[in-house]
């Protein structure tokens, strides 16, 4: 991405962002799709979760935090669920939310004009936020937090596929 001088720190920081959000979303297609519907919500150790709870968990939680919150989508978010659901959906079902997810901060970021960055930002869990611009980045640096467990529990799971 180059800057120029007609760029605006707004436009800098939503194409920035976005940027970082697709990025992220091409690395959890790039883990998963290799992995089973199997393997996907196998828990490679007793004390973790899936990699398919915490695709179940990055959608919840941008769907939550921008969606609810900014987008005004009126998701309901049922956290708890994210990390517990039984129902072992299809690989293809909870990366097509994922994506959906996704997509949906991409419009966010792009309808961000200049002055709603800065625009009061309140939501259960986000304590210490003031502002929009400020839960971008965190919901950024929790994606790729989560796509990094991801990438330890897909060599973990490749590991116990491999012959011995």
């Amino acid at each position: 991405m180059s800057v120029s001088t007609a760029d605006t720190l707004p436009s800098l920081l939503g194409r920035s962002l976005s940027s970082q959000y697709d990025r992220v979303r091409r690395k959890v297609h790039d883990l998963v799709d290799p992995l089973s519907d199997e393997q996907l919500w196998r828990r490679p150790y007793p004390y973790g979760n899936s990699v398919g709870h915490l695709v179940l968990h990055l959608t919840g939680n941008l769907s939550y935090y921008i969606g609810a919150q900014i987008a005004g989508t009126g998701y309901v978010r049922d956290r708890p669920r994210e990390f517990a659901d039984p129902s072992r959906r299809a690989k293809d079902d909870v990366l097509r939310d994922l994506d959906g997810a996704v997509d949906m901060v991409l419009a966010a970021l792009a309808a961000q004009a200049e002055g709603d960055w800065g625009k009061a930002y309140s939501a259960v869990g986000a304590e210490g936020v003031a502002d929009r611009l400020t839960m971008f980045v965190r919901c950024a640096a929790h994606a790729d937090h989560h796509a990094g467990q991801i990438i330890y529990l897909c060599k973990q799971l490749a590991l116990d596929r491999a012959p011995a």
